[in-house]
């Protein structure tokens, strides 16, 4: 058994439809397929969320129209115009109208009941266009299979419920693929969840670990895991081979190439990932897998834009110890931010968090009723990960560093924004 996982990008217009259905038939194997939502549906679709939060019908049904055209550009292009596969789109594109009309004020609850929408039309589409093709694909609805708790829009897998679910439904047949949705799953009481930002990952991972697959392969627009984003670094180089741990590292630190919680579920199995191109796909791209003594020396950079820096002070001169911390520290759960950075003195705690604008703001409401806040925005956090005095000096040179830590192998640098393409080395 093997797992695919196909990103929005690989299936962004007709053409990347075509070659996804070339890469199965070349491969010609048995497995299971998670498909992302075509393109930046997920993006539209948030900005849609966002338009019936606000309820504004005019802003809702213009953003709809242009994802449906989207939608149909793709099917005429694969189509024809009496393909039964439209009146099943037709059917989600009249969902959504519904969530205008009759949703809940829970935002994060109608973000996941809405967000799903990009995955179940895409695999729909591609499941059609597959079969059309002489490709013998079956579609399942993941919601029925991946449950989870009702923590909408970072949902937590219940592992007892999903596992006799996913093992009696996706045993696939010789020849067979089994399509499915990423980055989404179902409560108990049928309500749609999703697993948090960029999570197909994550969901090839968990279908891996239950089926006890041989191998995961993630496909994307890049050779494979790089030391750098060519967008930024210069002398950005592919990396062979990379253990778990050091994935792991990446992941955390924010590089984009895997979600962070894709990697537990396959070392637990020591199934390994292979992460390589849908442009190149006969190139072996990068295997991450159990051995360590793959990681070696070379400097791997990893940027984070819009980051806000938060200092954190007593209002009566207090220290900031434990007792303070631990209240700051529930305020982050409560709005379920991450810290990607910390430095505490005496009388100041300062943060580095991901820019989420209506978490943030909240955020520091909480905390203005105990303590004096002050902030930055549009700030980049530079993480380097085996790093040398000349890759530092690179990185410094010509910038203002808000705030530098270092350990052993990392060393991080929270700056002002800045266009400047940064020469690696």
């Amino acid at each position: 058994m093997v797992i695919y996982k196909f990103g929005g990008a690989s299936v962004k217009n007709p053409e990347g439809v075509e070659n996804l259905k070339n890469i199965l038939v070349s491969r010609n194997e048995a497995g299971v397929m998670v498909l992302s939502a075509f393109g930046k549906t997920t993006n539209q679709l948030e900005e849609l969320v966002q338009h019936i939060h606000r309820h504004d019908r005019q802003a809702f049904d213009d953003r709809l129209r242009q994802i449906k055209d989207y939608h149909w550009q793709i099917m005429d292009a694969l189509f024809d115009e009496k393909d039964p596969v439209r009146e099943v789109a037709g059917g989600y594109f009249l969902q959504l109208q519904e969530a205008f009309d009759h949703h809940r004020e829970d935002y994060d609850f109608l973000y996941d009941q809405v967000i799903c929408t990009g995955e179940l039309l895409s695999t729909s589409i591609v499941s059609a266009y597959l079969n059309r093709a002489g490709v013998n694909c079956r579609w399942v609805d993941v919601r029925n299979c991946l449950i989870t708790d009702d923590l909408y829009r970072e949902a937590r897998v219940d592992w007892l419920q999903t596992q006799p679910l996913v093992e009696d439904v996706f045993q696939a047949a010789p020849g067979e693929v089994i399509l499915t949705q990423g980055f989404i799953g179902g409560t108990r009481a049928g309500w749609s969840t999703s697993l948090g930002r960029e999570g197909s990952d994550y969901t090839a991972a968990i279908l891996a670990n239950i089926l006890n697959a041989s191998q995961v392969v993630i496909w994307k627009d890049v050779p494979g895991v790089l030391n750098a984003d060519p967008r930024f670094f210069s002398g950005a180089e592919k990396l062979e081979k990379i253990s778990y741990h050091e994935a792991l590292e990446l992941s955390y630190y924010g590089a984009k190439i895997i979600h962070p919680k894709t990697i537990k579920p396959l070392q637990n199995k020591g199934i390994p990932l292979n992460v390589r191109s849908f442009i190149e796909p006969e190139q072996p791209g990068t295997w991450i897998s159990t051995q360590e003594a793959y990681d070696g020396d070379k400097p791997i950079y990893i940027l984070k834009p819009r980051q806000v820096l938060i200092s954190i002070l007593p209002k009566d001169f207090s220290f900031v110890v434990e007792e303070r911390l631990s209240k700051i520290y529930g305020l982050f759960a409560k709005h379920r931010l991450q810290v990607n950075m910390m430095q505490n003195s005496a009388l100041n705690f300062t943060v580095c968090l991901d820019e989420h604008p209506r978490k943030v703001e909240q955020l520091m409401e909480d905390l203005k009723k105990e303590f004096r806040v002050l902030y930055n925005k549009n700030l980049q956090l530079i993480t380097v990960r085996h790093y040398n005095d000349k890759v530092l000096d690179s990185i410094q040179q010509g910038r203002s560093v808000l705030v530098e830590q270092r350990s052993r192998h990392t060393a991080q640098f929270l700056m002002e924004s800045s266009d400047r393409y940064i020469e690696g080395s």
